[in-house]
């Protein structure tokens, strides 16, 4: 479409915002751009578009802004809930952002990858495979981003028919958007920022976008084992691939676990893709994450040797189970990015020694009892921090526990408690199952303090 002289509003003046904004005055929008926060916050923003022509408002988004608006676009961050989304939608400004914008202008196919857990993971993965490939490769070249590393609309006009695009997509991308990637993985669903959603039902209505608006010549790669998951394949419009554990239905596409090895059919015959020995990632999480890169991959026509490849020399994505050092005779992993009660006990469960676990931070209203319940079964010390303590200690059975239990305040106090009651073959395991926000800016600053403060041991 044409941008010429379009009045663009966008929210939030992060990554996404800066990146848009880029991109729509390139293309002679008329661009405003609005966050809340003052000025004296937002100089390296304004920065990196000085020279530009862009209309910046600071300090709230006044209602007036708009007045001769054609577009709205909101950056990841920002609820549709706020009163100038809410007036925008009785005027009947469409909304969008810079991942739908994205799928519109690029020339070249999209995976699209989506899931409360594994994405990230998924996502490097797919596009370690297409950046790798070399003989058979369909691709000049694979870029890889969204909701991880640079928004795609950065580098949109590198792109040419010929290349590639693998993008993580959050809940909060995608329900906003009404165009879906030619092929999109929904890894899992399971209770993961309510605190924004509200309510499980709108959560999965937006992770449900990814799939609604393909078409039948698009492929859905959905996980077989998971209820929730693959409840979803009747909503599939064009082929259905899949991934798993259990054995491939005969006839059907996808992955599969046997004999020590991941498989693979897309045509007549099964393909061994590699040994599960040779997987360097921990946990059954992690082995189901390179199951769905794999079909991903074979879904855009990546060749088998080029999936071996990008697996054999990935040791893991950081803040996922990242191993920081050993010390006091323990393993102390980072696993900051377990931003919910299901993503802690899926790194709780990467393990077999003696457990030292450290959990807490905000709660995302999302239940705990699980939780508890595995850590019952589990973990060995068990060390809560920050904001989320009373909640969770409200669902621990004291009864059915045989670990230790100490409340800090923080942290940096965590840590030292951990380091004073660890013993040789333990593991030390950051998982809080809650956001940074009662104490960081994000999981990735929470996770640098954390390797930063046992690193200073």
């Amino acid at each position: 479409m044409s941008w010429r002289d379009k009045r663009v509003l966008i929210i939030g003046a992060a990554r996404q915002g800066i990146a848009l904004s880029r991109f729509l005055v390139g293309r002679e929008a008329q661009v405003v751009l609005t966050d809340n926060r003052p000025e004296e916050d937002l100089r390296e923003a304004q920065q990196d578009l000085d020279g530009l022509q862009v209309e910046w408002v600071l300090g709230g988004h006044p209602v007036s802004l708009l007045d001769g608006a054609d577009l709205l676009c909101l950056s990841g961050g920002v609820p549709p809930t706020i009163p100038i989304v809410v007036q925008a939608q009785k005027k009947g400004i469409p909304l969008s952002n810079d991942s739908q914008i994205f799928i519109e202008e690029t020339p070249c196919k999209v995976i699209g990858i989506t899931g409360s857990a594994g994405k990230t993971t998924t996502t490097t993965l797919t596009g370690l495979m297409g950046q790798v490939a070399k003989e058979g490769s369909p691709y000049r070249k694979t870029f890889v981003g969204g909701n991880i590393g640079a928004p795609m609309i950065a580098v949109v006009d590198e792109m040419t028919s010929e290349d590639l695009a693998v993008m993580e997509l959050s809940s909060f991308q995608l329900e906003l958007m009404s165009r879906s990637p030619h092929v999109a993985a929904v890894l899992n669903i399971a209770p993961n920022h309510l605190d924004r959603h509200g309510t499980m039902e709108a959560y999965t209505a937006a992770k449900l976008n990814i799939l609604t608006y393909q078409s039948s010549k698009d492929v859905a790669v959905l996980w077989r084992d998971d209820v929730d998951s693959w409840s979803l394949a009747e909503r599939v419009q064009g082929r259905l691939y899949s991934y798993g554990r259990t054995r491939l239905p005969n006839g059907e596409r996808g992955s599969f676990i046997e004999d020590g090895s991941i498989w693979l059919r897309t045509g007549e015959g099964p393909v061994e893709v590699m040994p599960i020995e040779e997987i360097k990632l921990r946990g059954e999480h992690n082995l189901l994450n390179v199951a769905a890169a794999c079909v991903i991959a074979a879904a855009v026509g990546l060749p088998v040797e080029a999936m071996r490849a990008g697996v054999e020399g990935f040791t893991g994505v950081p803040h996922r189970l990242e191993l920081v050092r050993s010390w006091g005779g323990a393993d102390w992993f980072n696993d900051s990015k377990a931003t919910a009660p299901q993503m802690a006990i899926t790194a709780i469960k990467a393990f077999d020694e003696p457990l030292v676990v450290l959990a807490g931070g905000r709660d995302k209203h999302l239940p705990w009892d699980e939780f508890a319940q595995v850590a019952a079964e589990r973990v060995d010390h068990l060390i809560l921090f920050g904001e989320a303590v009373e909640v969770i200690c409200a669902a621990l059975d004291d009864e059915a526990a045989d670990y230790t239990l100490e409340v800090c305040r923080g942290l940096e106090q965590s840590v030292h408690t951990a380091a004073g009651i660890v013993s040789p073959g333990d593991v030390v395991l950051l998982a809080p199952g809650g956001t940074s926000f009662d104490e960081f800016k994000d999981f990735e600053e929470r996770g640098q303090r954390f390797k930063d403060l046992v690193n200073a041991l």
